[in-house]
This record gives structure tokens, sequence and C-alpha cells, in this order.
């Protein structure tokens, strides 16, 4: 579903509505602002969350650049639609030839390459390109999460990315963008399983395969959120907080057991777990041990 347009208090301002009804309405409640002088209708605002909101302004920014510039860094990536964590959204980032920041709008100074900017409506900085400019000022975790998601909306960017962090290699963060670039993977089908990627190689981990399909011998397929081949061992991160229908819980329960009867064994982990993860960790390399002892 597409986002709203905002309103802006010129646009209100043509059609008749004077400065004080725009002020009752703010504090009525019936506009909500998203930046200074662009508002939504409150069912509008209600229906976003954070992302969403810096979408709008991020699109409305975008609406107004002059040739050359582009949405670049987060901005680029929540137009493009890849999924983000933990960043900070207070400004839309503009990259151009002229570098400034100001309460609303951080604008980085840059160049481009050819293929570097391409217009979704407005102009944006390309998927290979966010990811290399992300990974070159966010911290690992996030440019990672950000990274995973571009790939998973378009796989065949990852041909295009050593060419984008080859053209990055004469600025600041070059080496983020080399590792970032290396360890991204878009069957990583979730913020969570990001995450979870990124703890796994921070305990020393090996790698897992990611997606692995395998057949129980109830006739289904399943496809495992990590898989340790090697090691008998399945890992699943579980993002749900709870189970609101007893029916998701019990056919979570029968899935498990139908990977048990395998032989493999799993190991589950919740948001919760990913910041305490060598304790998931160690029992990961338990439940090794016990397939290997089995």
């Amino acid at each position: 579903m597409p986002d709203p347009t905002p309103l802006t208090r010129a646009l209100l301002r043509s059609r008749g509505v004077s400065d004080d009804r725009i002020t009752h309405a703010i504090r009525s409640g019936s506009l909500a602002p998203v930046a200074r002088g662009l508002y939504l209708r409150r069912t509008e605002y209600d229906a976003l969350d954070a992302a969403g909101h810096h979408r709008v302004r991020a699109r409305h920014e975008g609406a107004c650049l002059e040739q050359g510039h582009a949405l670049s860094h987060v901005s680029a990536a929540l137009v493009h639609g890849f999924d983000v964590w933990n960043v900070d959204l207070r400004r839309v980032h503009v990259s151009g030839n002229k570098g400034r920041i100001t309460e609303s709008v951080h604008r980085h100074q840059t160049r481009f390459s050819g293929g570097d900017v391409v217009d979704i409506g407005v102009p944006v900085t390309s998927i290979e390109r966010t990811i290399v400019d992300l990974a070159r000022s966010l911290p690992f975790e996030q440019a990672v999460v950000a990274g995973d998601a571009a790939l998973r909306h378009d796989p065949s960017a990852r041909d295009r990315l050593p060419d984008a962090v080859a053209s990055a290699s004469w600025g600041h963060g070059a080496a983020g963008a080399r590792a970032v670039a290396s360890f991204i993977d878009g069957r990583s089908e979730s913020v969570g399983e990001s995450r979870s990627r990124v703890r796994i190689a921070e305990c020393g981990l090996p790698a897992p395969i990611l997606q692995q399909a395998v057949q129980a011998r109830n006739g289904r397929t399943y496809r495992l959120d990590f898989f340790w081949k090697d090691d008998g061992v399945i890992g699943e991160f579980d993002g749900l907080t709870k189970y609101d229908d007893r029916r998701d819980l019990v056919a979570e329960k029968r899935r498990e057991d139908a990977l048990r009867d395998l032989g493999f064994e799993v190991v589950r982990w919740t948001w919760h777990d990913l910041d305490r993860f060598g304790v998931v960790a160690a029992g990961i390399a338990r439940a090794g041990n016990r397939r290997k002892r089995a």
C-alpha cells in the first residue's frame, strides 16, 4: 500500500485554510506534524510506524531535490523498501555535491558514478550504492540488517556490489563496506535472522546453512532458519513474543517434533536471547556434542 501524500502549510493555505485553523487542527489532533510545515491526517499518521513517517518525509524531500542530488543512506533504504533496525530516523539523508547538516536534513557531499542514482518516483541511490553508504556509516550489525534486506529485495544487486565497494575505496569507512558486503546474505528473512547471524559469527560458531529444506517422515518439507549440517543441529529464531492462536503453537510443536524425529537437535532463541547470545551459543555447542555422542 503506497504511503499517504503529506499536506504542506502552503498547500493548506492555498485551499483557504488559515494558520489559525491549521494550529487548531494540530492541537485537536486531526492533523499530525511529521516535519516543520508538513502534516498527515491523524488516521494516516497513526497507520504508520517511525520508519513510515521518515519515508513520507523523505519522499517529500526527494521530490524537491535539485539535479545531481538523491536520497541516500537510511532514507534511500526506506524508500526502496528495506528493513532497518536501530537507526537514527530524525534526519532525511541526501547526497550530492553539497554537504550540510540541519535539524531535519543531513546532506552528504559525495560524488556519484554511473548507475549510482536511480529514479523510483524520486531520485535515490541505487540498491548497491545504498548498501555501501550504510556500511560506511552505520555499525556492522545495523548495516547487515539493511544489507540483507536489500539483497532479499533484489538478489541481482549482489553482482553489482563489488563495483560499488571498489568505488567507495577512496572514502571513510571503506573497510566497513568491504566487511559488510562480504557478510550480507539475502536468504536471511527477517531482522531477527540477520541479527542472529551477526551473533553467531561474534561467538565464533561456524557459519550455518541458511534456509535449508528438509523432508520429514510425515512427508512435509520444512525450511530451516539455520542448519549446521556436520553437527546435525538446527537453529530457529522465534520472532513471536507470544502465540495468540493456540493452533500456531501446536503447529510449531509438531514441526519441531518432526525435525527431532529425523535425528536432529533443535535449538530455539528469541529477541531477548539476542542480547545474551553466549547462552544460546553454548546450547548450540552442547546440542552438537549430544548429536555426536548419539
